[in-house]
């Protein structure tokens, strides 16, 4: 018996929609990754990108445990001499949920161009409206 191995040209690729009200951010970010990667199918080869779309909606009402609103930070740095900016997941998680998300689901994926690849397949929307109908997105189940 051979091993199956994918290409790209014969991954079959679904959408996905995921409710994020009430689920923790880290058990969130590692489910959606997964997928994003394809690793819940049974044709997943780790060269190459085999993942489906996912919607994530509803990244207001995200929680995050114990006390990191209060002692956790997102840092970015712009570039210059001395441009280390930090913005507290308090703040951050009140403005831009979303990115809060994005950026968590991010930093689970590979850091290389198959990475970057996964992550365009990523829509992530702070209300419960997404523009993604005529796609038929399935809820996934986050069990």
């Amino acid at each position: 018996m051979k091993t199956y191995m994918a290409n790209a040209q014969t991954v079959e690729r679904k959408w996905y929609v995921v409710d994020a009200a009430g689920l923790t951010l880290g058990r969130l970010a590692t489910r959606v990754a997964a997928v994003l990667r394809g690793k819940h199918k049974p044709t997943y080869t780790p060269n190459v990108d085999t993942g489906d779309f996912v919607i994530v909606i509803n990244t207001d009402k995200v929680v995050l445990t114990g006390k990191k609103l209060e002692d956790k930070f997102y840092r970015y740095h712009t570039g210059y001499i001395g441009g280390l900016k930090e913005i507290p997941y308090k703040k951050l998680m009140a403005e831009k949920s979303d990115l809060a998300v994005y950026e968590a689901i991010k930093g689970m994926l590979p850091k290389n161009s198959l990475g970057r690849a996964m992550i365009k397949k990523l829509r992530v929307y702070k209300g419960e409206k997404h523009n993604h109908d005529a796609q038929k997105p399935e809820v996934l189940n986050m069990d």
